[in-house]
């Protein structure tokens, strides 16, 4: 960055309060895009990359790692750049979506700030819903690979929050209601489930799995439920989506593999993308 751009806190210091990077990215997004505020984000996991084009006009598209706090993406998979994209509605109002392609995972190390910010800044810049996509495994055979699966709930077995000290958020209907209820009015036949976030990077065994079933989970993944939580301490109204790219470890007869993640996304891409396309213009 040029001199003239003031400094940014460092979001890995304790001391740093993580909001003050948000603002910070928030104004250099609104600086670069021309755009004052958005309001809705949307975060694309596995998969999900190309609805993006399908949304409207591209005001401005960022270099994500040059925005305050956030890195090159490590995964493959997942676009570095964060893109401002003007979307006319078919009620000819005009909302301003702000796509979120630089994902961090926990499992990279970066630790719980760096997972959180994506919502954090999409909060800061007026985003008052996020919708949060990702590629998963699924439970039930039913599911192939290529199923889109609302969230109603998720189970956190990472062990981990994003948020800190004496910071007690209700979670109750994490996933909004009434944005599960829109996507069903663009496409009846969506399931819903709920999804389990490990930590990763490795696959859950069979032995995993099958616990998570047992308690309640639908879906299995490495994503999501760390950033909702983040996302509805910020005030956002949340909509979580997943695509079944495999059948989880032990349902599965065949090993896992990233490849077949990848396989799984690219082959559903262009049917996700314009559903997503569709909900996102509603919202």
């Amino acid at each position: 960055m040029s001199s003239n751009v003031p400094s940014v806190p460092d979001l890995d210091d304790p001391a740093t309060d993580p909001f003050d990077v948000a603002r910070a990215a928030a104004e250099h997004i609104a600086r670069v895009s021309g755009v004052e505020g958005h309001d809705v984000a949307l975060v694309l996991g596995s998969g999900w990359g190309g609805a993006a084009e399908l949304l409207g006009d591209v005001v401005a598209e960022i270099p994500s790692h040059e925005i305050p706090g956030f890195a090159k993406p490590s995964v493959a998979g997942h676009v570095g750049t964060t893109r401002s994209i003007r979307v006319e509605r078919a009620d000819g109002s005009t909302r301003h979506v702000l796509v979120l392609g630089s994902r961090t995972h926990l499992y990279e190390g970066k630790g719980v700030r760096r997972v959180a910010h994506g919502v954090r800044t999409a909060a800061a810049t007026g985003a008052t819903t996020v919708v949060l996509t990702n590629g998963c495994g699924g439970l039930h055979v039913s599911w192939r690979p290529g199923q889109v699966v609302l969230l109603k709930d998720h189970l956190n077995f990472t062990a981990r929050s994003p948020l800190e000290g004496a910071t007690f958020v209700d979670l109750t209907d994490l996933y909004s209601p009434r944005l599960r209820q829109l996507a069903h009015s663009v496409d009846a036949t969506l399931p819903e489930g709920v999804y389990a976030q490990f930590p990763g990077p490795h696959y859950e065994t069979p032995a995993e799995v099958r616990m998570a079933g047992i308690v309640g989970a639908d879906l299995v993944g490495m994503s999501t439920g760390l950033e909702a939580i983040a996302a509805r301490h910020c005030g956002m109204e949340v909509l979580g989506m997943s695509l079944v790219t495999n059948l989880a470890a032990g349902v599965s007869p065949q090993p896992l593999s990233h490849e077949e993640v990848l396989e799984a996304g690219a082959k559903a891409g262009p049917v996700i993308s314009d559903l997503l396309a569709r909900i996102v213009k509603l919202v």
